[in-house]
């Protein structure tokens, strides 16, 4: 498209919508690339606000990529505005809603980034920082540690400046994500610019372990307080705590969703968003009113709201609750507004008005009403009385997440693939791993890809075929040993044929970093295992291991040591136990794990193994925290 075709397109929209769609690409370009990829479309529809039925999505790809001129499947952002202006235009009028209205509060600045083109426009909301702001005063208001920076003022840009030193994130963190984060570790006293940097990048890593995506942010970024990734980190790190309870692994109460007919497989492949959504609706059907299809346009009037609260509200007092009465005659207020204050006043009764403001609920904000209907589920999820059918649930199994599958799925997020729910029923329409070749650089022909959303009848086929070809892509070209592993073992979710898959392209990622920064040279585990023992010998550490299974690896020390090589002076050797008489207590061994873990991501290791897999010796695992430690010590001497 040429510079005088795209300047007449933005004379045909406004600033407000142009900065929206432009907020809405850049929030699916995750590696920044100035594309995104056909079957990305619907995703990036949604970011937009553009509710379109699953058909006239299929229709828009298909219209695409008959005129696409490059042939490369990949839209940029100035195609993207013309499919919008498609939509607009009459022939699409009927089937075209923008369901949130413009809004108010959206700042823009100029700037440049490492990551973006010169002269790049961002945008935040003012709503967003707001919600922010009042979340973390409420939920860091008794932190010794924050009461610095706290209460933030959300009606400034306190906010953005409030992460400079980095202890707010790492606190933020640890409150979605309980222990992620050695408090030990962060540096609160005297703080220094460089001290501030490491609480910043040990942040970064923390978020990158727990599902965050930052690859598109810095520390330096983050110290200067630009609001668009401020904004984008904190609701990352916002949704995983608030999400982490809507699984019903978590929470057994939302087996009462399952629907007539339906498989308990089924309800347990739905997203957190979309089980909050029939949360809703499962409340709302037994107050006898109507339900609800979405969290921006159906919420405006409050009525869904009021009705909500009315049913989860406690009814009776006992010794946990007090029984709480909702006052429904805010359903005769005419101005809804007005309506959506008196709404939110009852709210505050079950202590749940968070995230929202009335013209947030008015104006149909999308991202806030969900975090205020995530926190109202896990406040009050209204189930534990609820009846379930047993017999439904004949020979049925819930199996809880093992910590290997969370550690995988955290990596596959934090890499900006499409977002993984559930590790098996995710990647089994194959999409999901041939993302994940691609990153671990083997090339994927997306034209042979069957991409979402999928027919109804023949889609598993489609998605059959997807896995075929990434089995086919894993073994002969990335060389992965996968011995009596076929596409229908990924498609039909397989537990043990998944996770062999899914180590390898965790370990080639890992590796794949070393080959770079060691001029291409091939990494093996024996390599790796050499460089410990070398790295460690030329300061004097005694703690050499055998292998990757070796049980001094359970105290910690070997990984406590190398640190202190790499990074000298970074270690607080009183925060260390060493068996000096006898052995190491279990708890010993876990604290000493904890401090590991997160002080090789303070030093800028970006590690995703737990600290039971170092006091458990899991090998797999406790590669990949040594090839994370050697690819930060090449890099750091190549600068």
């Amino acid at each position: 498209m040429t510079n005088a075709t795209m300047e007449n397109h933005f004379t045909q929209i406004s600033r407000v919508d142009l900065e929206e769609l432009r907020e809405a690409f850049d929030k699916i370009d995750i590696d920044n690339s100035g594309f995104v990829s056909d079957f990305e479309l619907q995703e990036l529809f949604r970011e937009a606000s553009l509710h379109l039925p699953g058909y006239k999505v299929r229709e828009i790809v298909e219209t695409f990529i008959a005129g696409d001129t490059n042939k490369d499947e990949k839209i940029s952002f100035e195609e993207f505005v013309s499919i919008y202006q498609e939509l607009k235009s009459k022939e699409f009028s009927e089937t075209f809603r923008k369901v949130l209205s413009r809004r108010d509060g959206i700042y823009s600045f100029g700037g440049t980034s490492g990551v973006s083109c010169e002269g790049t426009q961002h945008s935040y909301s003012d709503e967003e920082k707001v919600a922010f702001a009042r979340w973390i005063n409420k939920a860091l208001a008794k932190d010794p540690d924050c009461q610095h920076l706290l209460p933030i003022n959300p009606n400034n840009e306190s906010l953005f400046s409030s992460i400079r030193d980095g202890i707010l994130l790492c606190k933020m963190i640890n409150l979605s994500q309980p222990d992620t984060i050695d408090e030990r570790v962060i540096n609160t006293k005297k703080l220094t610019t460089f001290n501030m940097r490491e609480n910043i990048i040990l942040a970064l890593n923390s978020a990158s372990a727990i599902g965050c995506t930052v690859v598109s942010i810095d520390a330096h970024n983050l110290m200067a307080g630009k609001p668009h990734l401020v904004l984008g980190l904190l609701w990352q790190i916002i949704k995983v705590g608030l999400f982490a309870d809507i699984e019903i692994t978590r929470n057994e109460g939302l087996i009462t969703l399952l629907m007539e007919g339906e498989e308990l497989d089924h309800l347990m492949s739905l997203s957190p968003e979309d089980l909050l959504l029939r949360w809703v609706n499962y409340h709302l059907s037994n107050a006898g009113t109507q339900t609800i299809s979405n969290f921006s346009s159906d919420i405006k009037d409050s009525r869904a709201y009021f009705y909500l609260l009315d049913q989860i509200a406690p009814q009776d007092e006992d010794e946990f609750h007090l029984g709480v009465k909702i006052d429904m005659t805010g359903l005769d207020e005419g101005n809804l507004e007005r309506r959506a204050e008196l709404m939110l006043q009852e709210a505050a009764k079950l202590d749940c008005r968070q995230f929202v403001s009335p013209h947030d609920v008015t104006s149909g904000n999308s991202k806030l009403n969900t975090a205020f209907v995530a926190n109202l589920f896990n406040m009050h999820p209204g189930l534990q009385k609820a009846h379930i059918n047993a017999t439904s649930l004949e020979g049925e199994h819930i199996e809880a997440e093992t910590r290997e599958e969370k550690t995988f799925r955290n990596w596959m997020n934090s890499l900006g693939v499409s977002h993984v729910n559930h590790l098996y029923r995710d990647l089994c329409d194959g999409t999901v791993i041939l993302q994940l070749l691609e990153k671990v650089k083997v090339p994927v022909n997306w034209k042979q890809v069957n991409s979402p959303p999928y027919p109804f009848l023949g889609g598993n086929m489609k998605k059959l075929e997807n896995c075929n070809y990434a089995v086919k892509l894993s073994k002969d070209v990335a060389s992965f040993s996968l011995v009596g592993v076929g596409g229908e073992n990924i498609n039909e979710g397989s537990r043990t044929h998944t996770l062999a898959l899914v180590w390898q392209l965790m370990r080639r990622y890992a590796v794949m970093v070393l080959s770079d920064l060691g001029n291409g040279e091939k990494i093996g585990d024996q390599v790796i295992l050499n460089w410990v023992n070398n790295t460690l010998k030329k300061q004097r550490k005694d703690s050499q291991i055998s292998s990757f299974k070796d049980k001094l690896i359970s105290t910690s020390l070997p990984v406590i040591d190398l640190i202190d090589v790499i990074a000298p002076c970074t270690v607080k050797w009183d925060m260390v136990k060493r068996a000096e008489k006898g052995v190491l207590t279990n708890e010993e061994k876990l604290n000493n794990a904890k401090y590991a873990i997160s002080q090789a991501r303070k030093i800028g290791a970006r590690v995703y193994a737990l600290p039971d897999d170092l006091v458990e010796v899991n090998p797999k695992m406790v590669l990949t925290v040594f090839a994370c430690l050697m690819g930060h010590d090449l890099k750091k001497a190549k600068r």
